[in-house]
Order: C-alpha cells, then sequence, then structure tokens
C-alpha cells in the first residue's frame, strides 16, 4: 500500500512507535513493507528502492493497462510482446520476469489487495485480470524481498483497489480509435462515513492491430466496506472473463514482407475468473493492530495453440515418430501425411484460498522508536490440468483446420495437483538513532506440492515434493541530510519449482508445452541473494531521486532447454547453476509550476555465472547433437541492459494538458542463443502522446497517440525452424514485431 497521506491519531494509524497521538496534519508517503495491508512505513525508512503511482498517475499517463503504465513510467521495467497479445506481456523488472506464459520462470510476486496471484499452475500472471480501472495505489518493491514469500526473486508488485471512501462518485469514460479497439470503465462509489460501496465495469473490445487477432475482455470489480476509527472491514468481489487471441514469434524473413502476419493460426486463451476477498483491521490500542484477510480465488482456462505435426510424413503415406514406427490415432490406426498440423487443446481449472493474519506492535524499544510486526499466511492451490492433441491440416492461409476427428492420444496429459504453502514471517524497524533506522526481516516458508498423472498412462508422474526454507533480509537507512536518505541492505528469497517444471525436468523425454508431461528427477529451488544500496530524496521541495545500484545473484537457477518444435516448444527444464542479474538506476520526477515531469534510467546486467552445455537444435552454430557451450558471463536472452523512459505533462491552462514520454530499450539476444553467437535485436525507441480537455467538472476530452513515429521495433527473438511451414526460408531467427501508430479519443463524465 503506498499513498500520500494525511497524519491521523496514532491510534488510526501512526508508522512511528513512541511519537504522541497528535491531530496535525502533514503529507506522508506511507508504503505497505509486507502484503497484509496495515501499517505501513514511511519510505525513508525502507532499505530499498520502492517506486509508487496512483489512480491519478495511471489516468494521467493514458497508457492501456497497468501493464503499459509499469513499462512507460516506471523504472528497470521492461515489457516484451512474446505472446502477441496487448494483454498478455511479459514484464521484466531487473531481469526478473512477470509472464502469462506457462514454462516461464517466475521471479516476481504479484499481489493485489493482499491476495498472491500468482496463479497456482505455474506462478504465472494473468495481467488480462488485473483491469487498471480499479486500481487505488501501486507499489514496486525491489530487491529479493522475503517478506512477500515465493516468486521475490526481484522484487514485488502490490497493488491496492479502490473503495467507497477512496474513491467516492460516479464516472463514465469510453474511448476507441485504431485496431478497432473500444474501451468502457464505469464507476459508481460512495460513503456516508462508517459504510461505503465501489463498483466498476470495464469492457475492452479489439480487432488487433495484427492479422487475425480480436480479443475481448470483461472485468467487473465490487467492494463493500466498514470503516471507523479503530476498525475497518473490506469485502472484495472480482469476476474477469476474457477471450484473448495471441500470435507467435514470426520468421524474419516473414516479418519482412508483413509485419502484421503471423505464423500459424489460431491461438487464443479464455481466462474465467472468481475471487472473493475479506480484509480487515482492528485497533487494540494505539500501539497494537491486528490485521488479515481470507480469500478464494477460481481461474479457468481454456487454451487452443495450432501448431505444425510434431510428427513426420512416412514412405507409406502414414506418420511416423522419431524412430520410424507409425503414429496411431486414438482408434489405434495409423495417421495419414495429410495431417502434417496439429492443435493443442488445453482446460486449466484452479483453485486457490487461504489467508494471512498480522500483529503491529508500536510500542518504544530502550526508549527507541520501533515497529515490530509478525503475522503467518496459510494458502492452499488445486488443479487440474488436461491437454489433447488433435490431427489437423495447414491451409494455405496458415490457419489450421479444426474439424478432425483424430487425436494422438500419445500427447494426451491429464495431471492434478495440490500445493499448500505456510508461512511465518517478521520485521523489525528499531531506530538506533534519530536519523538511522534499522531493519531486520525474515520469513520461513514450508511448501509441498502433490501431483497425480489423472490418466493413468505413467503412475511415475505421481508424486510428492516438498520445500522449506528461512529467507532473511536486514537493512539500514539513514536521512544525512533532510534532502538525502542513504539506504542499503541485503535479503534473500527463494521459489520453489511450479509443477510444470518438475514434470518436465528429463533431458531423455522432453514436453511439448504446454500440453505433456512425464515422470522426471527432482529439481532445486532456486535461492536468490540480493544486495542494494542507494541514496533518494527531495531537492528543492520539488524533485524527487533516487540513485541505486543492485546485485542480485540466483542458485541452481531453472531455465527451459528446448529440443525441438517449430517455434521451440519442445524441451525440457533445468537447473543451470548461479545467474546474476545487477546495475544501476536513476529515478528522478516533480512538477514545477505547470509541469508535471519523470526522467528514468537503468542499466541491467544480466548473466549466466555457471558455465552449462544448452540444448538449442535450432542455433545455426550448434553441433552434431544440437548443443552450445554457454559461458560465464554470458548474457541472459530477453533483457535489456539500457532502458530510458522521458516524460511529462504540462497544463497550458486549467482545461487543457498535453503530455508525451519516450521509451527507449536497448537490444536483447534471443532465446535459443544463450551462448551470445549471434547477433542481438535492434534496440528501439517510440514517443507516445497523449492529452485532455477538461470542459467542466463533469466532462472531460481526451486523446492518445502510441508509437508516434510509426517506428518498426521487435521487443521478442527465439530461434527456430520455418521451414514446416516456409520451406524456402532459411533464417532460424523469429521476432515479436512492437505496434505501429495507432490513435484514441474519449470522454469521460464524472457526477
Amino acid at each position: 500500500m503506498s499513498c500520500l497521506m494525511l497524519a491521523l491519531p496514532a491510534a488510526a494509524g501512526a508508522a512511528d512507535a513512541g511519537q504522541p497521538a497528535t491531530e496535525t496534519l502533514q503529507e506522508m508517503e506511507v508504503v505497505g513493507v509486507t502484503p497484509t495491508h496495515g501499517v505501513g512505513l514511511p519510505k525513508a525508512k525502507i532499505p530499498v528502492n520502492v517506486q509508487s503511482a496512483t489512480s491519478d498517475d495511471l489516468e494521467r499517463s493514458r497508457n492501456l493497462d497497468l501493464t503499459g503504465y509499469l513499462n512507460s513510467n516506471l523504472g528497470s521495467v521492461s515489457i516484451n510482446e512474446g505472446t502477441g497479445n496487448t494483454l498478455q506481456p511479459d514484464v521484466q523488472f531487473r531481469g526478473f520476469t512477470a509472464s502469462p506464459l506457462l514454462g516461464t520462470p517466475q521471479g516476481l510476486a504479484v499481489y493485489v489487495d493482499g491476495v498472491r496471484v500468482n496463479e497456482v499452475f505455474g506462478d504465472i500472471v494473468n495481467w488480462d485480470l488485473i483491469p487498471d480501472s480499479i486500481i487505488s495505489s501501486i507499489n514496486l518493491i525491489g530487491g529479493a524481498n522475503p517478506l512477500f514469500g515465493q516468486n521475490t526473486l526481484g522484487g514485488a508488485l502490490s497493488v491496492q483497489t479502490k473503495n467507497g471512501f477512496t474513491n467516492p462518485g460516479f464516472s463514465n469514460e469510453t474511448y476507441g480509435g485504431s485496431f478497432g479497439r473500444v474501451v468502457n470503465s464505469f464507476d459508481a462509489g460512495g460513503n456516508n462515513g462508517a459504510l461505503g460501496y465501489f463498483l466498476n465495469v470495464r469492457h475492452f473490445d479489439e480487432d488487433g492491430w495484427r492479422k487475425a487477432s480480436p480479443s475481448n475482455a470483461l472485468n467487473l470489480y465490487g467492494s463493500l466496506g466498514w470503516h471507523t476509527q479503530e476498525s475497518t472491514l473490506d469485502l472484495h468481489v472480482y469476476s474477469g472473463d476474457t477471450s484473448l487471441t495471441g500470435l507467435q514469434p514470426v520468421p524474419v524473413e516473414l516479418l519482412a514482407q508483413d509485419r502484421r502476419a503471423f505464423f500459424t493460426a489460431t491461438d487464443t486463451t479464455d481466462n474465467h475468473l472468481a475471487m472473493v476477498n475479506l480484509e480487515g483491521a482492528h485497533w487494540f490500542n494505539e500501539k497494537t493492530e491486528l490485521s488479515g484477510n481470507i480469500y478464494y480465488r477460481s481461474v479457468d482456462t481454456d487454451g487452443f495453440n495450432s501448431n505444425v505435426a510434431p510428427f513426420t510424413p512416412g514412405g507409406g503415406g502414414f506418420l511416423v515418430d522419431d524412430n520410424g514406427n507409425p503414429v496411431l490415432d486414438q482408434n489405434g490406426n495409423p495417421v495419414p501425411n495429410a495431417f502434417d498440423a496439429s492443435n493443442v487443446i488445453t482446460r486449466t481449472r484452479q483453485q486457490s484460498y487461504g489467508g494471512a493474519l498480522q500483529l503491529t506492535f508500536l510500542q518504544a524499544l530502550f526508549q527507541h522508536n520501533n515497529q515490530f510486526i509478525a503475522g503467518l499466511s496459510w494458502n492452499q492451490g488445486l488443479v487440474g490440468f488436461n491437454s489433447q492433441s488433435q490431427a489437423a491440416q495447414l491451409l494455405p492461409t496458415r490457419f489450421t483446420t479444426t474439424d478432425s476427428s483424430l487425436f494422438f492420444p500419445d500427447l494426451a496429459t491429464g495431471l492434478s495437483g495440490r500445493s499448500r504453502t505456510a508461512s511465518a514471517y517478521f520485521t523489525d524497524t528499531f531506530s538506533l538513532l534519530d536519523k538511522l533506522n534499522l531493519t531486520v526481516s525474515g520469513r520461513y516458508n514450508d511448501t509441498r506440492i502433490l501431483l497425480t498423472d489423472a490418466l493413468g498412462n505413467d503412475p511415475q508422474i505421481t508424486g510428492t515434493s516438498e520445500y522449506h526454507r528461512f529467507n532473511p533480509a536486514v537493512g539500514l537507512t539513514w536521512q544525512a541530510l533532510p534532502s538525502v536518505n542513504v539506504y542499503g541492505g541485503y535479503s534473500e528469497s527463494s521459489r520453489a519449482p511450479t509443477q510444470v517444471e518438475l514434470e518436465c525436468a528429463d533431458a531423455t523425454a522432453p514436453c511439448l508445452l504446454p500440453n505433456s508431461f512425464l515422470s522426471d528427477p527432482p529439481l532445486k529451488q532456486v535461492v536468490a541473494r540480493s544486495f542494494e544500496g542507494g541514496l533518494r530524496g527531495r531537492l528543492m521541495n520539488a524533485v524527487d531521486w533516487n540513485v541505486g545500484a543492485f546485485s542480485t545473484t540466483n542458485s541452481n537457477d531453472i531455465i527451459f532447454q528446448t529440443t525441438g518444435g517449430a517455434n521451440a516448444s519442445q524441451g525440457f527444464f533445468a537447473n543451470v547453476g548461479d545467474t546474476r542479474r545487477q546495475g544501476a538506476e536513476l529515478n528522478l520526477g516533480g512538477k514545477y509550476r505547470q509541469l508535471r515531469w519523470f526522467a528514468n534510467y537503468s542499466f541491467v546486467e544480466a548473466t549466466f555465472e555457471t558455465p552449462f552445455v544448452e540444448s538449442s537444435p535450432f542455433h545455426p552454430n550448434a553441433d552434431a547433437s544440437g548443443k552450445i557451450q554457454v559461458k560465464s558471463g554470458d548474457r541472459i536472452p530477453g533483457i535489456p541492459e539500457h532502458s530510458l523512459k522521458i516524460g511529462g505533462d504540462y497544463s497550458f491552462t486549467p482545461q487543457l494538458s498535453l503530455g508525451a514520454d519516450l521509451i527507449y530499450n536497448s537490444g536483447q539476444f534471443l532465446r535459443g542463443d544463450e551462448a551470445n553467437l549471434l547477433n542481438p535485436t535492434d534496440g528501439y525507441a517510440i514517443v507516445n502522446l497523449r492529452g485532455q480537455y477538461e470542459f467542466n467538472k463533469h466532462l472531460t476530452a481526451f486523446a492518445s497517440i502510441e508509437n508516434l513515429l510509426d517506428t518498426d521495433y521487435e521487443t521478442f527473438g527465439i530461434l527456430g525452424d520455418p521451414t514446416p511451414v516456409f520451406p524456402n526460408f532459411s533464417n532460424p531467427r523469429f521476432l515479436a514485431p512492437g505496434a505501429p501508430i495507432g490513435g484514441w479519443i474519449g470522454i469521460k463524465i464524472s457526477l
């Protein structure tokens, strides 16, 4: 939780122990230091870099959604569009990823109202289920923060939603324009001082800027709250129904012909969310608070993925496998060569529930200010996953047929899983001196994962894996000058292997993501050890600044090693030793008269630290067995070294404002080229414009243009095999193109 708050009497939420109750009002930025929203700390007492934003910031930026705001405004953040869908990008922060793609190693934890929304199956993040229209504030917290639990290897994103106390009133916002995009969002909220309500309905629909890429998303959110001076109780209800079309990266030779083209189609993902979260807090006295939450979350996902056939034509007119044996359908008959494609049809049913309980004590310790927080959390996850591979034909349009009654039974998968994580955590911030604060934190995680083969094809899939670890953190902050705050610390965090990784970790039995699993050897959990330090402050009461450096080393890091598939989708997960993400970041921002501005630069050096042999059969420099040698110091693919963001908004009159921002990212190595033997993608810079005119307090018109200069650029690259679809193509580079110029206009009515 982060917001600009007015200091309240201590019983209502003072953040510093030992301070008398006061009615004095002053502006203070308070940041929640645990997932459970309760008492926070002033940012100057937190020993890591924290970037924050409010709903006003998100609205002013005129980005499509939360990920667009993160990409264009926050430091050390970049996105790639490997899924080909604007609502489902990979978000990278300091070289760690929160992705909707099953099988992507997840290094960021994402929380909404204290609930971790990394999904049960694969720890993925469905960004389409977090609409920006419900967001009140966000914190992006750097480092391997143990307090935020699993996956917090590189940082945590904490989102707090709106309620009737923070966002009263009625509004309707509608805009439309390029790519057939039409978005409508309706808000209604209010309170009577004790009881409050808030409702938001958001609908998104577009044809997509690439061919055959329509998407539709309906999100609903409601909140009921009861707030007194001593207690709060809020019930949040979330619902989502989205249908997203994704397009795979395309061969560079096809991209040169048509940037709107696709490789094969259709690829769709349908998500259905139902979630209920009850959170509350109570002050027993002015120095003791109890807070917590309980929740239930259900996400059903249906997927359809078109592919070239995983088998080769045989001389007898029937498909054969790698050993030359005929491929049989579900009836035991050989499959004709005419079926040169396949459709992977998946169903994933996920449920999670649990809660957390947290006590905060603000009593002074040895006559020094002290804040101590201790908490317990328990989370249970259930998953049912099954997939079928349908025999199909690839049409001249590169769509696959969908009317076949033949299936490849050897590629069918049925998996059920259960995961449980119980945790205990604490954090203590002690004022050694008036301007010197020591923070000591720790969290113990106990994770148990049970997997069962639901089809009975391979009983060895069934098994239990257990992971335990205590992760510590320690840090110092020093208010050296009124305008200079020094911070630094060390922290550890960890993540247990996901169900996907555990069941796809055998080099001798590779999986075809996301649909095929086999019994595999165990994987070790990933442990991140992070150092961070820097200086920050406010100059002339007008410029907020931060200069910092960080270094995070992952032990037993897990990556996906491809063994085949046109889009490199066949392979296995493996521990590859140590990796390191280190770098520096500079954040500036402020307001001068009518100008509100920001500038963020980051340098991220992400490298493999342990040599290993990489399976990369499509690499032109691979040996006869499809292997390349990765050396210590080689850069991790997919992560730009340099990122720069500059932007601002100028109010020409109280009614009229115009804004712009520039995003620059340097090139990145392609996935499959972990040895850095090929040229990286080109760096790129894009410029966005926005503006609004407020006719009166009830009616506002606005407009935005993205990629003003219509720059051609790519955000992601991978090595693959184009020849099954394009026999005359020889370049193994597949790239994900960024969107061309687009413009939208809209109105907002507020009552």
